[in-house]
């Protein structure tokens, strides 16, 4: 890099974390109850106008663990001995916040029993006369806002049967989390945290009595935010697929919130709905599950049903998504999902892999290819490494990342780990020859530390049997190598832990095994072939031991890899 850029990159950095420690700080003074500034513009409503719908599903089996004071939350179990769960210590922090977000409510809601109400109530109590919002972890915004909604969507369960004195005690303490969500909502993180905060005080002001004045500025606030994070093409501007799947579960609540109350709903939200439903599509696999690029996990399958119960269109989904930054082929069951997009923005890129060119392929229900992803629990622990190039699908050069996060030390500790740099310029081109779908991309995430430009292309036969892949490595300025740059590259693709991979004889062969019995032959003619032990972080039941497989060379030597994927009724090798 040059001293310009260093100098650039320093002030971008400068200037972020300033805002950021800016915000934060803010963020807290505004929280506090005892100064004086303290925004306190909301009333106390007489009643709940309605109850908005909780889309996500219920657990009945759940209740009586609850009842019982058995609280299992993210891998952790805590009993409470008779005690509040809100007075004992959290086993961890994804526990804490789970706890803390009263979404374990719909549990007891699912079980539909006078016990079970009483028992909501209870806790509920608990927590407003234990002063449960001083918890570090339960005044964070996003917990915050999910106890919210939670309290909200499931307020019949809880004031069923409830004496005034309950009542009342019940609608102040929701005020004042109200209040504190409207004080801190302009300072929150940007990006998904900060949408959730506009969404929940949308949603209160539709379900309290008495909030006109708040419904006006939060369905401004609410349109605002989805204009700035609802991307034309449907995805979000994290470039992480879950987040929409996350998104409609309360956007969806909302809509049919204002419909309840006889207004009609920003056209701001139902356009964003009508970009966001074709995306699910998208990023779908024939087995339902989503691909997994910027941090997405585990695709939650009974949530992702319910939003596509919504979903009207039920059509083809799009092959091009140029503003998400992805591209989709597909042939006669066969999908290949690729990532040709550059980070989102530093302020909205904790979450966000160095994966640019990775790509996962599906046969049918069968999975081949995939990315490592995120696991559903323990994600700040596997977190630095999930987002590596190396647990993608595409190639690195000398064992780095094509992105480069913030890292350690105090920096990290006040704004986590964004982005600090990757690709800016990703070209691609998309074109169809002889009855076959091609896409070409290239990125430079690596010209300015090493000089070498990454370009990689697919090619999906019409019948689906067959994917060409390039891998093409090159000077970033001028047309040969030099000697001045960093070339050494390694091509990964990381297998799905139930395919069964085994290398051929001749070295650059690997015949792979699917679930259901069907074969496929992976070969990269003139260069030699490794399989590796790999993890898929993303799967139902926590990480599970997988394969990859990997090409090793020099761009100097060979700047060009070919590859590909060939299905095979025997396994034999095919005449390539």
């Amino acid at each position: 890099m040059s001293s310009r850029d260093i100098y650039a990159e320093r002030a971008r950095l400068a200037w972020f974390v300033t805002g950021f420690g800016w915000r934060m700080v803010r963020a807290r003074a505004m929280g506090k109850p005892s100064l004086p500034w303290r925004i306190a513009t909301i009333p106390v409503p007489s009643r709940l106008l309605i109850a908005p719908q909780d889309m996500r599903t219920g657990d009945a089996t759940r209740a009586g663990e609850i009842y019982s004071g058995r609280f299992a939350f993210a891998g952790k179990v805590a009993s409470t001995d008779g005690r509040s769960p809100f007075e004992i210590p959290h086993p961890s922090r994804e526990w804490g916040e789970a706890l803390l977000s009263f979404a374990w409510l719909r549990h007891l809601r699912a079980a539909g029993t006078a016990l079970a109400r009483a028992n909501a109530r209870a806790l509920v109590n608990d927590w407003i006369m234990l002063r449960g919002r001083r918890d570090p972890i339960g005044a964070e915004p996003e917990v915050a806002a999910r106890r919210i909604i939670s309290w909200l969507t499931q307020s019949p369960l809880i004031l069923q049967d409830a004496d005034q004195t309950f009542y009342r005690r019940f609608m102040r303490s929701l005020t004042k989390q109200v209040r504190y969500l409207k004080n801190i909502e302009p300072d929150t993180q940007e990006g998904y945290t900060r949408l959730l905060a506009t969404m929940t005080l949308c949603l209160a002001a539709l379900c309290m009595a008495d909030q006109a004045r708040l419904l006006r500025t939060a369905t401004r606030r609410l349109a605002e935010e989805l204009d700035r994070q609802i991307l034309p093409d449907g995805g979000h501007v994290s470039r992480n697929p879950g987040v929409l799947i996350e998104l409609l579960l309360d956007l969806l609540p909302i809509r049919q919130a204002f419909h309840a109350r006889n207004l009609p709903p920003p056209p701001a939200l139902i356009n964003a709905i009508d970009r966001m439903m074709p995306m699910l599509r998208f990023f779908r696999h024939g087995d339902g599950a989503f691909a997994h690029f910027n941090g997405m996990g585990p695709t939650p399958a009974d949530s992702l049903a319910t939003v596509l119960a919504y979903d009207d269109a039920r059509g083809t989904p799009v092959s091009n998504a140029p503003h998400s930054g992805y591209q989709r082929i597909e042939a006669a069951g066969s999908v290949v999902i690729a990532d040709t997009g550059r980070p989102p923005p530093i302020a909205i890129s904790h979450d966000a892999h160095a994966g640019c060119l990775s790509f996962e392929f599906s046969s049918g229900r069968n999975r081949i290819v995939v990315n490592c992803g995120m696991p559903a629990i323990s994600r700040e622990a596997w977190l630095p490494a999930a987002r590596q190039t190396a647990a993608q699908s595409t190639a690195t050069l000398e064992g780095t990342s094509s992105c480069r996060f913030v890292g350690g030390g105090a920096m990290m500790r006040l704004c986590g780990t964004p982005i600090l740099e990757g690709p800016g310029e990703v070209q691609v081109e998309r074109k169809q020859r002889d009855g076959a779908q091609i896409v070409r991309a290239t990125h430079d995430g690596y010209a300015k530390r090493l000089g070498v430009v990454h370009q990689r292309s697919w090619r999906l036969a019409p019948d689906g049997t067959r994917l060409d892949g390039e891998d093409m490595f090159r000077v970033a300025h001028g047309e040969e190598f030099t000697g001045n740059e960093a070339d050494n590259y390694a091509v990964r693709f990381h297998l799905h832990p139930s395919v069964a991979a085994n290398r051929l004889a001749d070295g650059h062969t690997v015949l792979i095994a699917l679930p259901t019995g069907e074969k496929w032959i992976f070969t990269a003619p003139n260069v030699a072939v490794d399989i590796e032990e790999s993890v898929y972080l993303a799967a139902n039941g926590g990480p599970r031991r997988s394969a990859q497989i990997v090409i090793t060379g020099s761009g100097r030597y060979q700047p060009r890899v070919v590859w590909t994927f060939i299905r095979a009724d025997e396994p034999k090798l095919p005449h390539i």
